[in-house]
C-alpha cells in the first residue's frame, strides 16, 4: 500500500476486485459530489483560526526550525513533528460541531 500525508492509503487493485466500496468511501463520495466536503473544510479552517490552533501550530514549527537551524529542517520533518500534536490539540468543540454537521448531512442524504 502507498501512504501519503494528505490522503489515506491507496489499496492495491487486486484487493478491490469484487468488493463493494466501504461505507466510509460511499460517504466521502457523497460529501464531495454535494459540495458539502468543501464547506466542512472551510468551516474547519475558520474554527481552527478562531480558536488559535493555527497560530499554535505555526509557533511549534517556528520553534523547531529555530532549534534545528533553517537549513537542517525539511517539510517532511515538520509534518512528522506537527501532525500528531495538531490532531491531538483540535478542540473538542470543533470536533463536535463538525461531527454534528456530518450527521445532519447523512440524515438529509438518507445514507
Amino acid at each position: 500500500m502507498k501512504h501519503s500525508v494528505n490522503r489515506p492509503p491507496t489499496p492495491d487493485a487486486a484487493e478491490d476486485q469484487g468488493k463493494e466500496p466501504p461505507l466510509q468511501e460511499i460517504i466521502n463520495v457523497k460529501l464531495i459530489e454535494s459540495g458539502e466536503k468543501e464547506r466542512l473544510m472551510e468551516l474547519l479552517r475558520e474554527r481552527l483560526i478562531d480558536c488559535g490552533w493555527k497560530d499554535e501550530m505555526k509557533a511549534l514549527c517556528r520553534a523547531h526550525v529555530k532549534k534545528k537551524g533553517r537549513n537542517n529542517v525539511t517539510v517532511d520533518d515538520l509534518v512528522h513533528l506537527i501532525t500528531p500534536k495538531g490532531r491531538a490539540s483540535v478542540p473538542d468543540s470543533v470536533k463536535a460541531e463538525l461531527l454534528q454537521r456530518i450527521r445532519t448531512f447523512l440524515m438529509s442524504a438518507a445514507l
